[in-house]
């Protein structure tokens, strides 16, 4: 008998449609903060030295990188962060499949 993988894991698990629900409402955080990830690494940044540049703590950064964080980072600090580490924000919207139009 093989061990279960990760993915199928993650299958059975968001085949609950409560787990599949919190799943997708935190997705877009899990998201910005593992592309914020991949531009400090990107350009070449430790946790400390982005903390250096934005005149904060590692802890703070560190913080703002984990997907486990309670507080969701202000719009200020994730576009200070991205001109850190050379990049512009860009912020869109995209209507979900399942929206109903109110009458």
């Amino acid at each position: 008998m093989s061990r279960p993988t990760l993915a199928d894991f993650k299958k059975k698990a968001l085949s609950k449609p409560a787990v599949k629900k919190e799943y997708e409402s935190l997705s877009a955080a899990y998201a910005l903060r593992k592309k914020l990830i991949a531009l400090r690494q990107k350009a070449g940044f430790t946790q400390e030295q982005i903390a250096d540049v934005l005149h904060t703590n590692k802890s703070n950064i560190s913080r703002l990188e984990n997907a486990n964080s309670v507080n969701s980072p202000k719009l200020s600090t994730i576009e200070q962060y991205a001109h850190a580490v050379g990049y512009d924000i860009e912020i869109k919207f995209v209507r979900k499949s399942t929206y109903n139009k109110r009458k």
